[in-house]
């Protein structure tokens, strides 16, 4: 009898064990890109690999808040549109999609404005804005619902170089570069707003970690999603935050960045002068 009871208490742990990677495995997903970043001769090739389809929508790590021009890009001619750089454009070459993802290039968005044209959206500033993940319009943003490009980004502060896990769920051109370098391409819409099809590996740096994220709609649904691995959230911070302004996210990621907040530069120069 006593065997029978080990038997069935062994039974029972590989059961509980077989549960837990199983649900791990289910909200984690299978990672089914690596190697990257991107090789330039391949920034507008979509994935090889086969699509998962994965339906993340129980994931509590979706990203709801970013930084970026306070409206999209709009009438973009959709989907030749995806090889033009908007915001090169509308800087006048002070800032390209690349340099935008680096430290260099968030910290001269204090300073640039983006100025498109009134056919495309105008002069932009810098904002902090929140999205609804469960939303499959969110991209709207209360503009144009169609022919529409969103820009949007993060900082992460990682405690150590590491690789962590990178799940986006988007419309119809999803573009991610992180530290200058890109890292996703896709010409395909995930099919709802919460559909993953792939977990692509990244590479942080100990530190700030600057993310870009542009995706182009064409019509119908409008949603840009992204989370990593479980893992991942809960080692590292993501900016925005509690952040609401421009002012308010360089103060949250100052220290991350080692950058000063906004207006201290000046203080300093000023006080120097008065001295």
């Amino acid at each position: 009898m006593r065997k029978f009871y080990r038997f069935a208490f062994v039974i029972g742990i590989m059961f509980a064990l077989f549960v837990n990677v199983s649900h791990l495995a289910f909200t984690q997903g299978e990672v089914n890109m690596k190697g990257g970043p991107l090789k330039k001769a391949d920034w507008f090739k979509s994935p090889t690999e086969d699509a998962l389809n994965e339906d993340h929508s129980k994931n509590k790590n979706w990203i709801r808040k970013y930084y970026g021009p306070n409206g999209n890009y709009e009438n973009s001619g959709f989907p030749g549109s995806a090889r033009k750089d908007f915001i090169e454009e509308g800087t006048k070459g002070k800032l390209t999609q690349p340099k935008l993802s680096t430290i260099e290039g968030l910290k001269l968005t204090q300073n640039v404005l983006v100025r498109w044209d009134k056919e495309h959206g105008g002069t932009r500033r810098w904002e902090v804005f929140e999205i609804n993940p469960a939303d499959p319009h969110h991209m709207n943003r209360g503009g144009p619902i169609n022919h529409i490009d969103t820009y949007g980004i993060i900082v992460i502060k990682a405690p150590e170089d590491m690789k962590a896990v990178m799940s986006p769920a988007h419309d119809d051109h999803a573009q991610i570069w992180i530290n200058g370098e890109k890292w996703y391409n896709n010409s395909h819409w995930t099919g709802a707003a919460r559909e993953v099809d792939y977990n692509i590996e990244i590479e942080l740096q100990k530190g700030g970690n600057v993310l870009l994220y542009r995706c182009s709609e064409k019509s119908g649904t409008a949603y840009m999603n992204l989370h990593f691995d479980d893992k991942t959230h809960a080692i590292v911070d993501i900016y925005p935050d509690k952040a609401i302004d421009q002012r308010s996210f360089f103060e949250e990621v100052a220290g991350a960045l080692a950058i000063d907040p906004i207006g201290k530069l000046a203080t300093t120069w000023g006080d120097i002068k008065h001295k």
